[in-house]
């Protein structure tokens, strides 16, 4: 044993790997030596920074939005104080048993919440905050309280919840909020790069006002700083510090308050009309100056649901309804005037002479033309009538006569002087132009050149043309004020939390169209007067199609309408309307202003699949009757006391 411990042979053969350990030993200490040094000495006040950083946890407060607020101050959309529960994923330790033990807590299935967690990462990165659940319950606060300390992760923080107290009245002009997408994030980080910054969680508007007010309204963040354990917990300490520098937290901004020309009163008066008769559709009240009193669709839904996180059983049944109760009809979807256009064919008429106040027209049951039958309403005809009896009654045949008299061209030249056919400008996105033809038009969209038939279908409203409620507010205040043209608005001013104006719109007068306009046309005061005259006969006279619905000591004037929604042969046009499938069913039409002589507001009031202008004319007249009440309650009294009754006539098929 000695002789091979002694072998000098066998020794020189392990020197060697001797040396070669030597070597990487001293290679791996020079390492980790050159590591430490640079760690410590070139790198150490950053690292020691970034340690304080970690036991350092930045909660952002979200600032309040702007309240939206009525012409006199009434809170249409205001914020409410609330609590909400969020995940940070960094500090999870174990997500199933984080699920199981939160979801029965918030009624919230432990599958989902999984499936939240991971899409989330999978989205917005490892880091972004989860937010399970808003507007909490008290239960739910303590149940939350008791287990946070045993759950990694978890986190209850103070919240603001955007409340709509009118629910589903005006959802559609109010909009919604919800939390910001990461495609939205780089979006309006673009949109409003020189003055605003979106963050992963944010709450923005979604639509309506509250998407369109957005640099307006939101207020600026603050942030708070409290120190936490390695699982992300408060922990009870000194002031925070970094560095050893004290943080100082920073007191959230309250949003900019918009206060719009909506009257909370009438807006609610409406609401309560379209509920009450149970009608689907939208209506628009305006001031003669522009000013917008009341906008508000039918079937509607509750922007307080979207606040929160919108349960999948409320988005399916509101995203499948038939009726679309997400679009806002007023301005977004366009339809068939039906005889709310034959006031705008009569002032063409008028103007380009091709009838007087004082032309006689026969206007039989039906009028055979281009190889077929076009029908009245009335199938036994109104006999021979002036221009006043036929807008006062509704005479289809006396407007195909006009129809094929002035033909699309002038129709067109005339009439879109009123604004139909082109966006009305108002500051609200998602506008639609709706429809005007001329024979340019169809060429250049369908490839066919106008047939003279058309002409007798786009004079009473039908064929080609299309407008929006909001167009024909528009189009029908021109005429009461004889040429004026405004643009319509909504939002009156906006104010900072101190009360200053920093914001604040005046009514605008478009155009005059008394005096000749870039076409070449214009329409004379006389003109007017004539199919204002004719106009105030429809509510007022004794044939008017109108007649059955007043307002005490109040004079209107408008027109009804009938919108056929599909072609009908000449064995069904005078059968039943309510006996036919929904979807089929005319529209009802009723447009108006008052007072006939001095107007101070336009109503315009669609109802869908109603099958008679009657089923609009209660809701008009019941926000006539609001706006007077509150504005000129001595109008209604006095007219009370000489004996003035509220007059509502049944209801009735007769198409107009």
């Amino acid at each position: 044993m000695s002789d091979y411990i002694n072998n000098p042979d066998e020794a020189k053969e392990f020197q060697n790997r001797y040396k070669t350990l030597s070597v990487f030993i001293i290679i791996t200490f020079v390492i980790f030596l050159l590591r430490l040094t640079w760690l410590q000495i070139f790198q150490g006040n950053e690292l020691r920074q970034f340690s304080e950083n970690n036991r350092i946890k930045q909660n952002k407060i979200a600032a309040p939005r702007g309240l939206i607020l009525d012409r006199d101050g009434k809170a249409l959309v205001e914020n409410l104080p609330g609590f909400e529960v969020i995940i940070s994923p960094q500090y999870v330790e174990n997500l199933k048993l984080l699920s199981e033990t939160v979801g029965p807590i918030l009624d919230i299935e432990a599958e989902k919440i999984v499936e939240k967690f991971k899409r989330s990462k999978r989205i917005n990165g490892p880091f972004a905050t989860i937010r399970l659940k808003d507007n909490l319950s008290r239960e739910e606060v303590f149940r939350l309280k008791r287990i946070r300390l045993d759950t990694p992760g978890l986190e209850i923080r103070e919240s603001i919840i955007r409340h709509y107290p009118l629910t589903e009245n005006g959802a559609q002009i109010f909009g919604y909020v919800g939390e910001i997408s990461r495609n939205e994030i780089n979006k309006l980080n673009e949109k409003y790069k020189s003055s605003l910054l979106f963050e992963q969680g944010d709450i923005i508007g979604k639509s309506g006002l509250e998407e369109n007010l957005e640099e307006k309204i939101r207020g600026k963040d603050g942030v708070s700083f409290v120190q936490v354990d390695a699982h992300g917990r408060k922990t009870t300490t000194d002031i925070p510090n970094i560095y050893g520098q004290q943080i100082i937290d920073l007191d959230p901004i309250h949003g900019n308050s918009a206060y719009l020309t909506i009257d909370r009163d009438i807006q609610e008066a409406a609401y309560k009309s379209f509920t009450e008769n149970k009608r689907i559709g939208a209506v628009v009240a305006m001031k003669s100056d522009g000013e917008i009193l009341t906008w508000m669709n039918a079937p509607s839904f509750d922007p307080n649901f979207f606040a929160t996180e919108i349960p999948a059983k409320i988005w399916n049944k509101l995203t499948s309804d038939p009726f679309k109760p997400l679009r806002n009809k007023v301005i977004q979807d366009h339809f068939w005037p039906g005889s709310t256009f034959k006031p705008l064919v009569a002032l063409a008429a008028l103007q380009d002479k091709a009838i007087t106040d004082k032309t006689l027209i026969n206007a039989p049951g039906r009028m055979y033309f281009g190889n077929r039958w076009f029908h009245n309403h009335n199938k036994n005809g109104e006999g021979i009538i002036t221009v006043y009896e036929a807008i006062e009654r509704s005479s289809n045949v006396f407007f195909y006569n006009m129809g094929i008299k002035l033909g699309v061209d002038k129709i067109y030249n005339y009439v879109s002087l009123l604004g139909l056919g082109q966006r009305t400008q108002i500051e609200m996105d998602r506008e639609a132009p709706g429809r005007l033809p001329n024979s340019v038009w169809k060429k250049s969209i369908r490839g066919e050149d106008w047939q003279p038939g058309e002409n007798l279908t786009l004079a009473i409203g039908q064929g080609y043309v299309t407008v929006t409620p909001l167009q024909l507010a528009v189009a029908y205040n021109t005429i009461a004020t004889e040429g004026k043209v405004v643009k319509p608005f909504i939002i009156k001013k906006v104010v900072d939390h101190d009360g200053n104006i920093l914001v604040e719109k005046s009514p605008e007068v478009v155009r005059d169209i008394t005096l000749p306009q870039p076409n070449g046309y214009k329409i004379d005061p006389a003109t007017f007067k004539i199919v204002k005259e004719a106009m105030r006969r429809v509510s007022n006279g004794a044939h008017g199609t109108a007649r059955g619905f007043k307002v005490p000591g109040v004079e209107m004037a408008g027109k009804t309408g009938t919108a056929q929604v599909m072609s009908f042969s000449a064995d069904q046009i005078y059968k039943s309307c309510n006996s036919r499938p929904m979807h089929t069913r005319h529209h009802g039409w009723f447009v108006a202003w008052a007072p006939w002589d001095k107007p101070e507001i336009v109503v315009a009031v669609l109802a869908q699949h109603s099958c008679s202008s009657h089923a609009a004319l209660p809701i008009a007249r019941d926000i006539m009757e609001a706006y007077f009440k509150k504005y000129h309650p001595d109008i209604i009294a006095e007219a009370l006391k000489k004996g003035e009754k509220r007059v509502q006539a049944p209801s009735t098929e007769s198409a107009d």
